[in-house]
């Protein structure tokens, strides 16, 4: 087996949607491993020959990127209340497009004051704050998806 049929079998597996290949031959031994993109994670080449140990041939290999979790607050935040997300669904800032925003940094909150609205299976949920303070931080931008218990906005309660 040459390479060009190894690079050629190496994309039909990542385009066919398995997740696992192994194929053994006389003296080949191919393993493809995929991820659930459909990119190779892994795949390994061994040519043995007749009565030596196994030897593995680096195939170069496509990991799919890792996204960077944001840092836990710093210390100076600790005097802060964070509102987090009830629900999964779409953040909005504003009950319509063209409505004001709901709150901006530097806004004074009540108790029962809506900050923001999540939309979740074409339904709009209004999430009202249940502390009074200052909106310190937005954490979220408009229009973005965002997960339940997702940290939305910094309120300094004093």
């Amino acid at each position: 087996m040459d390479l060009k049929e190894i690079q050629n079998l190496i994309k039909f597996v990542a385009n066919s949607g398995v997740a696992e290949v192994k194929l053994e031959m006389d003296d080949v031994k191919i393993t493809i491993r995929t991820t659930l993109e459909g990119n190779v994670s892994e795949a390994t080449f061994v040519q043995m020959p007749a009565q030596a140990a196994l030897q593995p041939v680096a195939v170069p290999q496509q990991i799919a990127p890792v996204e960077a979790t944001p840092a836990a607050p710093a210390v100076e935040n600790s005097n802060y209340i964070t509102v987090k997300s009830p629900m999964i669904g779409t953040f909005y800032r504003k009950p319509s497009p063209d409505k004001p925003l709901f709150v901006e940094v530097g806004s004074t909150i009540a108790k029962g004051d809506v900050l923001c609205v999540v939309e979740a299976m074409k339904l709009f949920n209004e999430i009202e704050s249940e502390v009074s303070g200052k909106i310190v931080k937005i954490l979220v931008d408009d229009m973005s998806p965002v997960e339940y218990d997702q940290p939305l906005f910094l309120v300094d309660p004093s």
